[in-house]
């Protein structure tokens, strides 16, 4: 009969470890969380210190019950679950669910599921760490204070299902911000010159870039600025200038952390965070290998940390110089100076073991796990290798008082890139004649001009929003994927073509959110609030002084917020629309969608109709009134009442105001006026339209 009883979070780890222990062991698991603070309430004694109130999850009785039985069997109970602050929580809430008090009881984890890694936590058996245990509750209470105090003003103002949280009203802020810097972006025309030259003697014309006049660049801001400069070149003879060579290195990347893991599967593979997260923890889990049985195949995937064991680093070394070659192998690694936002508890993301390549794993693999594990591993294989040496060539042409430049690079040594290239990293060389020298004769083809507009900052995709989160100290490896979920859920964002939009909810919730609570969702509170909790990991501030300090400023905003939400509550607005079952003036309410026309005799009578918002201008296209309308996943545009009939639609909301300069329709943009046709380019401040009004 089995000692000893190791219990594990997921039962897709059941199998693989039992089969690493051996017959003195048994293995079952807690399938997560056991214990948690009640839905029904806040759960929270906040006139008695702060203690949290858990209760038994439903539906968690019949597996605690059973892990009793297996308890009650065991010399030794072994806690193994996921080795974060989450897993050490789920760990003590076992602790005290199963009474383990008189027990024998051990904490162990392991970064992979390998014989080896399992084996030696055994070894490296310790107590639960308690401080890891508070920063988990001190997250926890924070966000369940937030939620179960704000959300019910949510649902007043607005509608029922709706809520906040501390780190998915900040993500929703930064979504809403570049959203209002896009619409108030202003482009700006400029234009590029290039000169098409034949070298005397060789084939292959050259494409020189207009740089400026002599050493002083000059942008060329319109076609008159174009046109001056090429007259000023007019009789101008070519003659190359200066020419210099050099050398660049592209260094290796870093292995893959969470972050960077779902930001280059969002772009490589058209991976969601929620799924590159889930296919990840599959690979973790263990895989069924032929002839090997399960087996984890990667590293522990919630690290914010780019150190690699001692162990990994030597057996990636030797494997790279048996088959790349000895020069591809670094002695000194790249590596990322751990700051205060990165906790350094695991290492990167990588496969436990290299010399299992992705093509040997391929028939044991789904489709997505290979592209996932292929991706993780040859990114680390690259991260252990020499960085790509470019020779670089840097041509200086004068035309009279004029600059052009030609920039040329070549691969002298491939490194890294012959294993892993991404967006930044592509292997392109921009080749230059050979024969070309300062005594080379150049002679115009033609020109090549070329106008362009300034764009603004993109949309913010899934990949990005990682990454500004993560910059900006805000969440941690394991809140990256939930956060986005949760406010794509709620549908304060749509998804369009990668790129994240705010829909009419989210931009309604975040007004609240900024008059209501400006301190809960400003970033940097925010960053810093995290990085107490992470001082809470570390032993050096008491949970409860941080929770303690927190609620009285919440309770607070909340209290303030009642009532001045209260006073500036308004009834549903009545519309120019009538009832077509009973003929009363129908009103505008919220739904989970937007707005929508509602009979007011409800529920005598429940006619609804979509509402189309009218702003007041009319169609350029057909003179019908122009009204607010969204695309089927939420994103807000601006087209014809008359549809299908009439195709006008902008993005941006049309003005009243016509173009001075060509009549075209004007769109808003901030506090500016922009003409609709990009061709005119004219510019105005919105206030000469409230003028006119």
């Amino acid at each position: 009969m089995a000692k000893y009883l190791v219990i594990v979070e997921s039962p897709a780890k059941v199998k693989t470890i039992k089969k690493f222990l051996g017959s003195n062991y048994e293995v079952t698991a807690s399938n997560g969380h056991v214990r948690d603070l009640p839905k029904s309430q806040m759960g929270i004694d906040v006139e008695h210190g702060f203690e949290p109130k858990y209760i038994t999850i439903r539906g968690k009785g019949d597996i605690l019950a059973k892990l009793r039985k297996e308890v009650k069997k065991a010399e030794k109970v072994y806690l193994a679950t996921d080795p974060d602050r989450e897993g050490e929580a789920i760990s003590w809430h076992l602790y005290e669910s199963l009474k383990l008090q008189d027990k024998k009881v051990y904490r162990i984890t392991f970064n992979e599921i390998t014989k080896t890694a399992v084996k030696e936590s055994l070894k490296n058996a310790r107590e639960i760490d308690m401080d890891l245990v508070d920063a988990q509750q001190a997250r926890r209470m924070l966000d369940r204070m937030m939620g179960y105090r704000i959300s019910p003003l949510l649902w007043a103002k607005v509608k029922r299902g709706l809520s906040a949280g501390r780190v998915q009203s900040v993500a929703l802020r930064i979504i809403c911000d570049r959203e209002d810097e896009i619409n108030a972006f202003i482009p700006e025309e400029y234009w590029t010159l290039d000169a098409i030259l034949k070298i005397k003697g060789e084939k292959k014309p050259m494409v020189a870039k207009f740089y400026g006049e002599g050493d002083t660049k000059t942008p060329i801001h319109s076609k008159e600025e174009l046109d001056a400069i090429l007259k000023g070149l007019q009789k101008a003879d070519y003659r190359v200038k200066d020419i210099k060579k050099g050398e660049r290195v592209k260094k290796a990347p870093l292995p893959f952390t969470t972050s960077t893991l779902q930001q280059e599967a969002s772009k490589a593979l058209n991976f969601s965070t929620q799924k590159t997260m889930r296919i990840a923890q599959q690979l973790y889990e263990g895989i069924d290998i032929k002839g090997q049985g399960t087996v984890g195949v990667i590293t522990y995937l919630r690290t914010d940390s780019t150190r690699v064991s001692d162990e990994a680093e030597a057996t990636a070394k030797a494997y790279i110089q048996q088959q790349y070659g000895e020069d591809y192998a670094a002695e000194n690694t790249n590596t990322k100076k751990a700051t205060q936002k990165i906790q350094d508890a695991h290492e990167a993301i990588r496969p436990t073991d290299i010399t299992r390549t992705p093509y040997e794993l391929k028939e044991s693999l789904s489709r997505e796990q290979f592209r996932l594990y292929q991706l993780i591993w040859k990114r680390f294989t690259a991260s252990r290798m020499n960085g790509a040496k470019y020779e670089t060539t840097s041509v200086k042409i004068d035309a009279g008082k004029y600059r052009f430049t030609v920039a040329a690079s070549k691969i002298l040594f491939d490194g890294f890139m012959s294993v892993y290239t991404d967006e930044d990293n592509e292997k392109t060389e921009n080749s230059l004649a050979k024969g070309i020298d300062l005594n080379s004769e150049l002679s115009l083809s033609e020109y090549d001009s070329k106008q362009h507009f300034t764009q603004p900052a993109p949309h913010y995709t899934e990949a990005s929003l990682v990454r500004a989160l993560e910059e900006l100290g805000i969440g941690r490896p394991s809140t990256y994927a939930p956060t986005i979920t949760t406010i794509l859920a709620r549908r304060y964002v749509i998804k369009e073509n990668k790129n994240l939009y705010v829909t009419e909810l989210g931009e309604v919730v975040n007004r609240i959110m900024k008059e209501a609570f400006p301190s809960l969702i400003d970033v940097d509170f925010t960053a810093n609030l995290e990085a107490l909790l992470d001082k809470v990991g570390e032993g050096v501030i008491n949970w409860k002084t941080v929770v303690s300090n927190f609620y009285p400023d919440l309770d607070e905003a909340v209290k303030r917020a009642e009532v001045e939400l209260a006073e500036v509550k308004i009834a549903d607005e009545v519309s120019d629309e009538v009832c077509d079952l009973c003929g009363k003036q129908m009103v505008i309410k919220y739904g989970p969608h937007g707005k929508f026309l509602a009979c007011p005799g409800f529920p005598d009578c429940r006619f609804t109709k979509p509402y189309l918002e009218k702003i007041g201008v009319a169609c350029p296209k057909c003179g019908k009134d122009i009204v607010i309308k969204k695309t089927k996943k939420g994103r807000r545009y601006y087209g014809c009442i008359d549809n299908p009939e009439c195709d006008f639609m902008v993005w941006q909301k049309p003005s009243k105001q016509k173009c001075p300069e060509c009549g075209s329709i004007m769109l808003e943009k901030g506090n500016k006026l922009v003409c609709s046709d990009e061709q005119c380019g004219y510019v105005t401040n919105k206030i000469v339209e409230d003028s006119v009004k």
